[in-house]
């Protein structure tokens, strides 16, 4: 029987977990945080976000892959170990599987070094091992399962940071109600079985809104940014102008992707199959063909700058667990570097 063709997500995880690697070589991340006149304030790698962010215009993957919005939740868990918080700890981690529960991970280090290496080469080699690890995420909010973009959690915690993304590329005055309605429906949901979480919500929007519905972009600037400072909503919430030239993938059926309720039990997982191996020079060569995307900072409303965003989700974090937790990120920000010039693209 043939083999299944790889899917656009199965071959965009290849190019982000790449992205990633040569960004932290080593797995040696750089401290984001920068002290200028003063100031201390966050520092966004958006030379990186650029790449990931070109990968499913590569692909050419259309907004039911899931791949345009898994670019802004790779990078997300990226700034978050960029921060000080572990590879284990930040889901989607930057190898499959992609959510592998605090436990499992520290069964693996209590075991002898030939059969955890024999172990998670089985672990690698599967997106999700039924009832061990995952390919996403559902957390049970107040009345009903949400599956959560980026999330920190364990079970002697309870979930620490929960993020949710959307990312909108066309037809902004049409899908836009829809999504800050899902958005806030989503923060409700999730904040009042869990107070103690950081919750955020970074929007994806491509930059020629600013031109084509120039009513829409002011009107969703403006209730994105009330949507992060309600008592019961939003810690933070964020905002990725995209700028790139051509046409984004368009989705199969024509039609808008939805959302709406799940429904009822646990959301079914991806297909167990094995990940998409392929030379790391024809990764590298991909890469380098990725099409340009600018990040328009210049036009991005202060209060839902991605920086701001991290500082306050990090924060938030920081401030909810005791001194001895999270010693990582507590050290990185309190030893800020320099001021240098913008990475911002």
């Amino acid at each position: 029987m043939a083999s299944k063709a790889p899917t656009a997500k199965a071959k965009a995880w290849i190019l982000f977990d790449r992205i990633v690697a040569l960004a932290a070589p080593g797995g040696q991340h750089s401290n984001p945080w920068v002290l200028e006149a003063g100031v201390l304030r966050y520092e966004p790698d958006f030379a990186t976000l650029s790449q990931l962010l070109g990968v499913p215009l590569f692909l050419k993957a259309n907004t039911q892959s899931g791949v345009p919005a898994l670019a802004m939740d790779v990078w997300l868990s990226y700034e978050l170990r960029r921060a000080g918080f572990g590879r284990d700890q930040v889901w989607p981690r930057p190898v499959n599987p992609r959510i592998l529960p605090a436990p499992v991970a520290a069964l693996l280090d209590a075991l002898p070094a030939d059969l955890a290496k024999q172990v998670q080469k089985r672990m690698e080699a599967k997106t999700a091992i039924k009832g061990a690890t995952s390919s996403a995420a559902s957390i049970l909010g107040k009345n009903y399962l949400k599956q959560v973009d980026v999330i920190m959690t364990d079970w002697a915690t309870g979930p620490e940071l929960l993020i949710s993304t959307k990312r909108m590329d066309s037809s902004y005055g049409k899908n836009a109600p829809n999504r800050v309605e899902e958005s806030y429906g989503d923060a409700k949901n999730l904040r009042l079985r869990h107070p103690l979480a950081a919750l955020g919500f970074m929007f994806g929007l491509r930059s020629d809104i600013l031109t084509k519905e120039v009513l829409t972009a002011e009107w969703l600037f403006d209730l994105l940014a009330k949507l992060g400072q309600e008592d019961d909503a939003y810690h933070a919430t964020g905002l990725v102008l995209m700028e790139y030239g051509g046409e984004a993938a368009k989705d199969d059926s024509g039609e808008d992707e939805s959302s709406g309720l799940p429904e009822p039990g646990p959301e079914p997982e991806d297909e167990d199959a094995a990940p998409v191996l392929l030379p790391v020079s024809e990764v590298d060569q991909a890469i380098a063909q990725l099409p340009k995307v600018t990040i328009r900072s210049d036009a991005t409303p202060p209060e839902l700058a991605p920086g701001r965003f991290m500082a306050t989700m990090i924060t938030k974090v920081l401030g909810a667990t005791p001194v001895n937790m999270h010693k990582e990120a507590r050290q990185r920000r309190a030893s800020p570097q320099r001021a240098t010039s913008s990475s911002q693209v």
